[in-house]
This record gives structure tokens, C-alpha cells and sequence, in this order.
């Protein structure tokens, strides 16, 4: 089950890191490569993609959301063909934690019918809210699910593939208004958080 709880493990576009020396030392920074934009109920979500450090789930995710990967089970309209994202839920919620989709089922047991690895990269750490990660059952068992973290997160360090970031203002109030929706005993949006389409910018 794709799932993770504040204390625990939870369940690209592309980036690339330029440097400039001064003195002795290396400042890097992370640049987007591409961008994602979550057209929900709830309002567009922004997304930067670091596609140069996490090149596998970037693309992965780029591909589920173009419908131009090939996935073995049904998407939110039933189909095997097509953006894999469209009719998907925000299916977990957890206050000052994280806000958890990509799971066509809405179950969160669901995802594309494969598992990739994980791409740890040392300058993408849990150190900071609206981190988009991979959601994850353990070790190389990344598929579709995803979540985007509401506060710095460190304990996930070194255990979900960060491959993007929140950095839109506009944006991050709607994660921020997501992440506060009311929610059941487990977890789930009273009100269904859903994911319209994704709108790929490259």
C-alpha cells in the first residue's frame, strides 16, 4: 500500500545545477527543466520538474501524464490509453504534512503496473515545504502515486525520489488549501480533491 504516516515513511520535468566558484566555494542550485501544472477542482497547481536529478521519475511522470507511456492497468476513466492522471483524486491528506494523488483507483493500493528505482540526488533534500515526491511501498517500488509535502519533512530523507517543487505563490495556497480540506479517519477529502488534467510545459 502506497501510504506513509507523519513519523514514518510515506508513500520532471528536468533540472539542471549550474554553479559559480566564489572563493573556494560552490554555491549549486536546482533549475527546473520542465513544468507541470495539476488543473484541479480546488484551483492549478505549478509544478517545477528537475528532470537533470531525478531524469527516470521525471520522465515517468511526464509520460503518465501525456498518456504517451504505455501502463498495463485502467486509468480514472477506465482506459488503458491516455493521460493516466486525468479523474485521479488527492486521495490521502494529511495536515502540516503532505497531500497525497496520483492513484487512479483512489484507493491508494493503486498504480501503472510496473516499479522503477528510487533517484536519491544530495541536493534535493526533505528541507522545505511543497517538495513533489514519489509515494512508495519500500525500496524500488515507485509507479504513479505522488505527494507534495506541506512542511520540511527530513525523516524522508533517502527514501521517496524528490523530482520537483512547489515555488508559485499562487500555487502553494492551493496546496496549503488542500492540505487543510476536512478529511474521514482515513485520511480522505470529505470533498473529492481531483485532479482534472495535467498540462506539461517543456
Amino acid at each position: 500500500m502506497f501510504s506513509f504516516a507523519p513519523k514514518h515513511f510515506l508513500e520532471p520535468q528536468t533540472s539542471e545545477t549550474c554553479g559559480r566558484l566564489v572563493g573556494v566555494i560552490v554555491v549549486s542550485m536546482t533549475l527546473k527543466t520542465a513544468t507541470a501544472i495539476l488543473h484541479t477542482n480546488r484551483g492549478d497547481i505549478s509544478i517545477d520538474l528537475f528532470g537533470n536529478h531525478a531524469p527516470e521519475t521525471v520522465a515517468n511522470f511526464i509520460g503518465l501524464a501525456e498518456g504517451t507511456k504505455e501502463y498495463k492497468t485502467a486509468n480514472a476513466s477506465g482506459s488503458q490509453e491516455g493521460p493516466f492522471y486525468d479523474g485521479a483524486v488527492f486521495h490521502r491528506v494529511i495536515d502540516r504534512f503532505m497531500i497525497q494523488g496520483g492513484d487512479p483507483t483512489g484507493t491508494g493500493r493503486g498504480g501503472p503496473g510496473y516499479n522503477f528505482g528510487d533517484e536519491f540526488h544530495p541536493e534535493l533534500r526533505f528541507d522545505r515545504a511543497y517538495l513533489l515526491a514519489m509515494a512508495n511501498a519500500g525500496p524500488g517500488t515507485n509507479g504513479s502515486q505522488f505527494f507534495i509535502t506541506t512542511t520540511p519533512t527530513p525523516h524522508l530523507n533517502n527514501a521517496h525520489t524528490i523530482f520537483g517543487e512547489v515555488t508559485d505563490p499562487e500555487s502553494q495556497k492551493v496546496v496549503d488549501a488542500i492540505g487543510t480540506t476536512p478529511t474521514d479517519r482515513m485520511d480522505r477529502p470529505i470533498e473529492p480533491v481531483v485532479i482534472e488534467s495535467v498540462e506539461i510545459i517543456k
